[in-house]
């Protein structure tokens, strides 16, 4: 019998391991998904802002809101309220001859609130009283804003309002010089009608609202059309305008980076869309309208350009006119309604599916037809996920403005032309009008209050759904080709 054998020194021991010591490990975690619906999530921000149009319309139901002293009834007050708290402008009323002082400086909270954004403001006024933010409102106010960092948001909050007020009260300023020291908005205006006029304008032109309560009988058209020639307060509104149309995350990031080849792919697509929609509406609304009856033809060549350059800048996101758009050719109007729809820059106070994504949409259709796999620019490469969400925002606010183009022309016996104008207006929370809004019935104001919500809140609501329901999916089935074309 052979004895045992044993490892003599110097042996090296190979041991095979035994297939339950290699077995996988096998570990069950549970994914803990974001919500998106309910209060714990951050469509808070919606829900914020339905909660101020219904507080805004209670306030303007009541009797001391109107200078009569009656009550509205409560579908004109509604109405007042989302436009003011959607920036958006439209109105079924005379602002100055039907709201009291008490509805004025209703109006005037709700569009500077609306302006800010809900999230926004409730963090600020958290941070006024010294109260904590959580972490479920930061991420709520992270979404708002469209920003990706989490840490210092209490600091970019309280710099967002400090901003706004401090633009809104240069241009207050400059207005009440304008119309008080060194001028007279009407004769006999006392300082504390100037001071009101010039509080309440600065902030409807930074907050892209387009309110105006010039008092019809002292200023002929109680609009902003009887500025047509003066030069200063038309740069001084479309100056406020673009501001507040761009965003304070551009501003800052222009004052900070200020070389603008440093500049991030958004700021750069925000500055370049909006010279470009800039020159290009001036360019349309002058060729189309400079011999046009009724619009820009009786005016000098100077008010003629300096009033195209306005159109363009209110055309894209606030509802100030110089002109009758009952009176402007089909051509002006289509080109005006397709600013509206693109508006202005992400996290602003302007409407419409914004010009970032109109941007991705457009490098993304140049990019399939050079049959690039990518879409770039700026020698950068836009996420694929980033595409997909644009065409999906586009998407979605073409078939939003075709149904309600269509409820409307079912509903109301006006022109199709003037429908669809109203409908892109206030989709897009600019606010212009071919003259139809007073004469809608209520259900047709219904549609144009639903209107001015989606257009306010669709893209940003559509934006957080698919961020917060983002799923991995286990498997892919197989892939098989669709003919396209």
């Amino acid at each position: 019998m052979q004895p045992p054998w044993r490892p003599r020194p110097g042996d090296v021991i190979v041991r095979r391991p035994r297939q339950a010591e290699i077995a996988p490990v096998q570990i069950h975690l549970t994914r803990r998904s974001v919500p998106v619906r309910g209060i714990a999530s951050p469509m808070v921000i919606v829900y914020g802002f339905v909660g101020l149009a219904v507080l805004g319309s209670i306030l303007l139901w009541l009797p001391l809101s109107t200078t009569d002293g009656d009550s509205p009834d409560f579908m004109t007050a509604l109405f007042t309220a989302v436009s003011a708290i959607t920036v958006t402008g439209l109105v079924v009323v005379d602002t100055p001859t039907f709201w009291s002082g008490f509805g004025e400086g209703v109006i005037a909270v709700l569009l500077f609130l609306g302006g800010l954004g809900f999230m926004t403001s409730a963090a600020f006024l958290l941070i006024i009283m010294g109260q904590r933010i959580g972490l479920q409102n930061q991420l709520a106010i992270r979404s708002g804003l469209g920003v990706s960092q989490l840490g210092g948001l209490p600091v970019l909050v309280r710099n967002i309002v400090l901003t706004a007020i401090v633009f809104q009260t240069i241009g207050a300023v400059a207005m009440f010089l304008k119309w008080y020291v060194f001028g007279s908005l009407w004769s006999g205006i006392s300082a504390g009608e100037a001071s009101w006029q010039a509080i309440f304008h600065s902030a409807s032109a930074f907050n892209n609202a387009g309110f105006t309560v010039f008092p019809p009988d002292k200023i002929d058209g109680g609009s902003i059309a009887a500025f047509s020639a003066d030069y200063f307060i038309l740069a001084l509104f479309s100056g406020l305008i673009i501001l507040g149309g761009i965003g304070y995350l551009v501003m800052y990031e222009a004052v900070t980076v200020r070389r603008p080849s440093r500049f991030s792919i958004d700021t750069k697509l925000i500055v370049v869309g909006t010279v470009a929609a800039l020159l290009a509406g001036a360019a349309l609304v002058f060729s189309l309208e400079f011999n046009r009856a009724g619009t820009l033809s009786e005016r000098p060549f100077g008010e003629q350009v300096a009033d195209s350059f306005f159109q363009s800048a209110m055309s894209r996101t606030a509802g100030f006119t110089t002109i009758d758009w009952s009176e402007t050719q089909e051509a002006t109007n289509f080109s005006t309604m397709s600013l509206m729809f693109i508006g202005g820059g992400s996290a602003s106070a302007a409407g419409g599916i914004k010009i970032g994504t109109f941007a991705v949409i457009v490098l993304a259709i140049f990019g399939t037809l050079r049959n690039k796999v990518h879409t770039q620019v700026f020698g950068r490469s836009i996420p694929q996920a980033v595409v997909r969400q644009a065409l999906v925002v586009g998407a979605v606010a073409i078939a939003a403005v075709f149904t309600l183009t269509f409820a409307l022309a079912a509903i109301e016996d006006q022109p199709l032309g003037s429908i669809l104008f109203e409908a892109v207006s206030a989709f897009g929370t600019v606010g212009l009008s071919t003259g139809i809004t007073a004469s809608l019935s209520d259900w047709g104001r219904g549609i144009i209050i639903a209107a001015m919500f989606m257009g306010r809140f669709g893209p940003l609501s559509l934006a957080l759904l698919m961020a917060g329901g983002e799923e991995v999916e286990p498997y892919r089935f197989a892939e098989e080709r669709v003919r396209i074309g």
